[in-house]
């Protein structure tokens, strides 16, 4: 393999693969990179084999070829290198390749290309093609609400449901659940459904930042395997095996008591009390009074106490519930303007959250029993 590409181009194409590599792993070659030609261009992979991402980087090829680098060593050299081009060449031995850039000389040893795990390809399965800022807001808006714990591994996924005209992702961690539905760029012939490791979905969300054009998201027929093409990347990923709990069931259908409060202020007051309710158990309190405010109250026996109260529209009875602070400020940090609502039916039941004016969005969060 000999070939040059530009220091910034490869650069980039290091950092959007490296967030594939494997971290603590049983097989030390999932810590490099495979870099091989393809077609013209310089071929970037990594996997931790539940993720991989692969991205081609502009190159001049003179000869083809393919070898393994130790990322962390890679990235960290080519990223100390000034903005020229960069010389690469494969040398046999020792493995490895040789780096000419401006006045630098430097040789990394590599591994054989062929003990790098394959990366998987998909070749059918139901793809579905989304605005890569409409999928970018569903995932922000759900990823943070999947588990963090492996006692129930199917929660530490993202469920995506294809129908029609439309897609849904849903998360829960069995405390709160968050449902969004967002349109796809055009019908699909037939419906799928998956569960996508939350971890996929945080990295997707990170690529999604620089796409203008559609997502294409391809789901094999064994519901095993996830691919998702976008402009000069493909991440495919594992997908979580097991049973989604059935989420419409635990969205209530009514309500005694809502509010409805500009998100602004409901954002200040939830994080002023978060300062208190760290102490406190982590608890904050509303209270939702007929005068038309919504009192937010946190306290700590050692550290002190905190008030606070916004303007409500209210529809309803007099209404009283404690949430998780950092439940509660968590949703509420994915909304991004006008007006948010607040149902609730009783200080022991769900409470529902979500934006005005927008059906696409709910969010449902246990409540914390308190003594009021």
């Amino acid at each position: 393999m000999r070939l040059s590409c530009l220091q910034e181009n490869l650069s980039r194409g290091l950092a959007l693969v490296s967030r594939a590599v494997a971290t603590r792993t049983t097989l030390p070659i999932t810590q490099n990179i495979l870099i091989e030609t393809d077609q013209g261009q310089l071929k970037l992979s990594a996997t931790n084999l539940e993720l991989a991402i692969t991205t081609w980087v502009r190159a001049k090829i003179d000869e083809e070829g393919a070898v393994t680098i130790p990322a962390r060593l890679l990235t960290d050299y080519i990223n100390s290198l000034p903005s020229e081009p960069i010389e690469m060449e494969m040398t046999p031995k020792p493995l490895g390749i040789r780096f000419k850039c401006d006045r630098f000389d430097a040789h990394i040893n590599g591994s054989d290309a062929q003990e790098f795990p394959p990366i998987p390809t998909i070749d059918d399965g139901i793809t579905a093609r989304i605005d890569p800022q409409v999928l970018r807001t569903a995932i922000s808006r759900v990823v943070f609400a999947a588990a963090t714990e492996e006692t129930r591994p199917v929660l530490t996924g993202i469920k995506i449901e294809i129908s029609s005209q439309q897609f849904t992702l849903a998360g829960a961690d069995g405390f709160r659940l968050a449902v969004y539905k967002g349109p796809l760029f055009e019908p699909v012939q037939e419906d799928a459904e998956a569960i996508v490791p939350s971890r996929t979905l945080v990295e997707l969300q990170r690529l999604l930042v620089d796409q203008d054009e559609p997502v294409e998201l391809v789901i094999t027929p064994s519901k095993s395997q996830l691919l998702v093409h976008l402009k000069g990347v493909e991440i495919v990923s594992q997908l979580l095996q097991g049973t989604f709990p059935n989420y419409s069931q635990l969205i209530p259908q009514s309500f005694g008591t809502r509010a409805v409060v500009n998100l602004q202020k409901f954002k200040e007051a939830a994080h002023a009390s978060s300062v208190f309710a760290r102490d406190g158990g982590g608890i904050i309190r509303l209270e939702i009074v007929p005068e038309g405010k919504m009192i937010i109250t946190s306290s700590a026996e050692e550290t002190g106490n905190n008030l606070g109260d916004i303007d409500a529209q209210i529809d309803g009875d007099e209404a009283k519930i404690a949430f998780s602070s950092r439940y509660l400020t968590d949703v509420l940090a994915v909304m991004e303007r006008g007006e948010v609502a607040l149902e609730t039916t009783s200080p022991s039941s769900p409470g529902v959250i979500k934006p005005v004016g927008d059906e696409d969005y709910v969010h449902v969060v246990m409540p914390m029993f308190v003594q009021w």
